[in-house]
């Protein structure tokens, strides 16, 4: 039974749209997934929203159609209303038809299995939430165990995160942790560390990577403190043919794996 909201100042629709910042999301352990395609992947990996919004008089995709009996089978609720409340949650003029509100899943650094993946994303101090969802797809594409982001990261769960990850944000782990915390975790148990660099001569293709293999990028702009790389077991870097000096964290991140996952498979 779906229930039908109509005004821009119901309280439900005021809690939902205090989820697009990092404090509500937060205090209520919530975040809002938006789009057919997004919420199809989160299904595939067992996710159900706790509440599911949809336009009204609107006939569903029959992929919509399950998503919202798979909501009402676990206890969540469906709730219908307009395309401009609609806009209003998601924060665009063109939103999409359908949004979710699922639990926050992240991952207890100290509950990681290591063992769950040969490749492991670290990102230290990622500041764009378009590069942390690009990188969570890609690990998701190289079946990756999940991301460990260290130090002061972007929000994974933010709507732009949510939305660059397209549903990956359901299949990778989400860990956040400090440095120090990470490193002594890291070192417990078997894990190559490897460090994206400028400061090395070292070929990323030169390197014979291990298993399980923990890449490490830095932050968009400063890159890794000098000080974890020292603690890197290798240092990398790609190969510059043109004038630029550096890839974007994300495609940096996309080619090391890549990289990795090759000489698994071969």
């Amino acid at each position: 039974m779906r229930r039908q909201i109509t005004g821009f100042s119901n309280p439900t629709i005021k809690r939902l749209k205090s989820l697009r910042e990092k404090k509500y999301r937060k205090r209520e352990g919530h975040f809002l997934a938006e789009g057919l395609r997004i919420l199809t992947e989160a299904l595939d990996a067992g996710k159900t929203p706790k509440l599911l919004v949809v336009v009204e008089d609107t006939q569903l995709h029959p992929l919509a159609q399950k998503i919202e009996e798979a909501t009402v089978a676990s206890g969540g609720e469906v709730i219908e209303t307009s395309e401009a409340i609609i806009a209003k949650l998601s924060g665009k003029s063109n939103p999409q038809s359908i949004i979710g509100i699922y639990e926050d899943h992240a991952t207890a650094l100290a509950d990681i299995d290591r063992t769950a993946s040969n490749i492991w994303l670290v990102a230290q101090s990622l500041r764009d939430p378009g590069n942390l969802g690009t990188i969570l797809r890609t690990g998701d594409a190289v079946g990756a165990g999940g991301l460990i982001l260290v130090d002061d990261c972007v929000d994974p769960f933010s709507v732009e995160a949510v939305r660059a990850s397209m549903g990956a944000i359901f299949t990778q782990s989400v860990t956040s942790t400090s440095w120090g915390d990470f490193l002594e975790w890291l070192r417990r148990g078997d894990g190559q560390l490897i460090g994206t660099s400028l400061n090395t001569d070292a070929d990323y293709q030169a390197i014979r990577y291990q298993a399980p293999t923990f890449l490490l990028v830095g932050n968009e702009a400063q890159g890794l403190p000098a000080e974890y790389e020292q603690e890197c077991d290798a240092l990398v870097k790609m190969p510059m043919m043109g004038k630029a000096d550096s890839l974007n964290a994300a495609v940096a991140t996309a080619v090391m794996a890549y990289e990795v996952l090759n000489q698994a498979r071969k």
